[in-house]
Parts: structure tokens; sequence; C-alpha cells
């Protein structure tokens, strides 16, 4: 929205903090937007399970690893981090502020006016406010307005979508993150920031749902006429699929994890019948006789939960009432969405023309990391850039209100601990 403001330069660093792995990407911001990367580092998470902190120590190690990888690979030493969020029960509302212009001319100070009244929106005790947006604004009777500056009006009015997470969730993160000496700059939502590294233009104006299948959530947003309109999270993820084979086959996690990379569908198919894979069974001698089964038993257990996830998106989507503004595209992202079949049977389910979303417009990225799983990191630097030259400009700047306690928890964790 609005005019470009002047671009950030410089070295921005992401840290994004999955349920499966834990990725830091450092990169160089030029003035002309490009995005180049000059350091990688990614661990397994430990710690963590549903995108949430359940091992401080172990989530800490876990981290430390991943930053001092981007860092030697850099051969540049970071303080501040740009997190994603991706557990926590994410969730967004929207709302409308408004003040009176009297007849006259609107200015900047109006538009700061009325952005101030909408960032003092109260939030419940036990939620943090991530992102307050305005989604457009209004004079009048008019609506759609991207930029209201110069226009005469009686009230002036902008809609606002808040996006929010539980408190506790956010403050274990920002916790550990304060042990391993960073500082968080700026969290987003994971959803929001694979939409910025894997959508185009006319898909966020048109209406497309980008759908982020990470290792123990599933997230979701929604972008309409040029903005974020809806964000979600669901607690099922690629780990889900992973135990429920282990369950079914009697095999080892990391056996189930190897099947269902190599084997796994989420589409059935007749041949499914013919073809025997080799399942070693839990507690058994390596030597022992091997264990054959039909690939279609395999793909019998992994469809039923790729199926239910999609249907648990639809209907999160049909009670927000934005199934119709959500357009009938979809962007399939994050590691869960290279597992075979999982595209189509998303079309299927939703009803939607399905692709999969990599990062684009950055460079530097090996093939390795520049796949599916690494949108949000990819999305956060792009968040970094593109907030610099937005918040260039008074008509998106978002003053923080009281309910943004997040943006404080740094200062707070720094003062107590």
């Amino acid at each position: 929205m609005g005019r470009a403001g002047k671009t950030r330069t410089g070295l921005v660093a992401a840290l994004d903090v999955g349920s499966s792995k834990i990725c830091c990407l450092i990169a160089q911001a030029h003035n002309d937007g490009a995005i180049r990367i000059v350091g990688v580092g990614h661990h397994a998470s430990d710690g963590i399970k549903g995108a949430a902190i359940v091992d401080m120590g172990a989530a800490q190690n876990a981290i430390l690893t991943a930053v001092s990888a981007a860092e030697d690979m850099a051969g540049e030493r970071i303080r501040e981090v740009i997190l994603s969020v991706a557990g926590g029960d994410l969730s967004s509302q929207s709302f409308n502020a408004e003040c009176s212009v009297a007849g006259r001319e609107i200015t900047e100070t109006d538009i700061r006016r009325v952005l101030a009244r909408a960032g003092n929106v109260e939030q419940p005790a036990d939620r943090e406010m991530l992102h307050c947006l305005p989604v457009g604004y209004s004079i009048d009777d008019t609506r759609g307005i991207r930029d209201p500056r110069g226009m005469f009006a009686e009230r002036l009015a902008v809609n606002m979508h808040l996006v929010t997470a539980r408190a506790v969730t956010l403050r274990n993160l920002a916790t550990c993150i304060e042990r391993c000496h960073l500082d968080i700059e700026s969290a987003v939502a994971a959803p929001y920031a694979s939409g910025l590294a894997c959508l185009v233009e006319d898909e966020i104006d048109l209406g497309v749902t980008i759908v982020d299948m990470g290792g123990g959530t599933t997230s979701i947003a929604v972008f309409y006429d040029g903005a974020l309109i809806f964000t979600d999270s669901i607690p099922v993820g690629g780990q889900h699929v992973t135990s429920d084979i282990a369950r079914g086959l009697s095999t080892p996690l990391t056996q189930a994890e190897r099947m269902k990379t190599l084997y796994g569908s989420a589409i059935v198919s007749p041949s499914d019948e013919h073809e025997v894979i080799d399942v070693p069974l839990i507690g058994e001698e390596s030597t022992a006789q091997p264990n054959h089964v039909p690939r279609s038993l395999l793909n019998g257990i992994i469809r039923p939960r790729i199926e239910e996830t999609f249907e648990i998106v639809r209907a999160r989507l049909d009670q927000a009432g934005i199934a119709r503004t959500a357009g009938r595209r979809l962007v399939l992202t994050g590691g869960g969405s290279l597992l075979a079949g999982a595209p189509e049977l998303a079309g299927l389910v939703l009803e939607k023309k399905v692709r999969v979303g990599r990062p684009m417009r950055i460079s530097g990225l090996a093939e390795a990391t520049s796949g599916p799983a690494f949108s949000v990191a990819a999305g956060l630097l792009r968040f970094a850039v593109e907030r610099e030259a937005i918040s260039a400009e008074p008509v998106e700047q978002i003053p923080a209100g009281p309910g943004n306690r997040f943006a404080r928890l740094g200062q707070w964790i720094k003062e107590n601990f």
C-alpha cells in the first residue's frame, strides 16, 4: 500500500523455530530490495513440540547450533533476529476504528490518529498481539481506499486485522531466544511470512489461501486486495503422519519418517497393492527376517491423516466466513507439501487450484535450502526488508498500543533474569 519508502540495507537475520527443524538465515539486503543469503544454519528441533518449547535447555542448544552455523558461514555475528511464530494457537480478528474529520482534507495526522485508536484495542490477558495491520480505509460511505490522504470526508475509518497468539507460548519462546544472547527485532506469524515468500502480487490482490504444512502445526493465511485478512493454525502436521505410520506398522519413528519420504503418498494408486516395502519392526535385530508389507498399507495410513488436515482447514475457512473471499487459488508450502499426492488431495478436499509454493525473489539459497520447507525463514527476511520500506510512510505505521506487550518482552526478560 502507498508509495515505496526507503528500503532496509545491511545484514538481516531470520530465525524460524519450527516443530521439526530450526533454521537461521543471514542475508545482505541491498538498496534495490534484493536479498542475498550469506549464511545458512539448521538443526533438528530438540525440545520443541507443536511449535512450543517443551524443554528449554534442549531448545536453547538447538537454536545456538543453528545460529552458530549461519554465523560461521556468513563470517558475521548477529545480535537481533526476526522470529517466526507458528504455534500458540494463532488466531485473528477484524475490527474498525474511526475518527471525525469534519469535512476537511485528510492529512497524515488524521491517519496517525485513527491508527493510534486502532492500535489501542484491548486484548485478553492470556493473548499477545503479533500484528495489527490496516486492511483498507473508508471515508463516509466509500470503502476500499488504500491511501486516503488528500481526500475530503466527514469521517475516516480503517479496517484492521489483528493477529494474536497465546501469551505463555510467546513468553517461553522469547525467554529461550534471550538465553541464546539474541534480541527479538520482530515476531511474525509463520503463515504471514510464508505468504510474503511464496505469493505473487496478482494472487495477493485477487484472493489466495496459503497453507503451511509444518512438522507439528499446519497454519493458514488468506490474502485479498493486497492485504492479509485472516490467520489461523491447527495443531496437526507431518510429525503426526510419521507417528501414525510408526504405530500402524510397529516400526521405529526414524524408519517411519524414511518410509513416508521415500514411498509415502496421500493419493492411493492401484499399483500399491503389488509393490512391497520392507518395514523394520521395533525391537527386532537388524539381521532378523525382513518384514514385507504392501505399499497400499502405508498409504492407507497416510491418506486419512492428510485428508483430515485439509478438512479441518476447510472447516476453519467456512467458520470464519471467508471461504469465498479466500479465492479459488491455494498455495501449499512447508515441508509437508513435499509429500507425494498432497497437492492433489488438497485440491480435491478444498476445491481449489493448488500449486506448491517455494521461496521467491531471494538469491544465494542452495538447492537443498530453497524448497517449501524454508518458506517461513525466507519470508521473515522479506518481512524485515519490506517493513522498513513501509514504515517510512506514516500511513502504514501502527503505533504500539497497551495490548502489544510482546514488543516489550525482551526488555522485561533482561530486567528480570
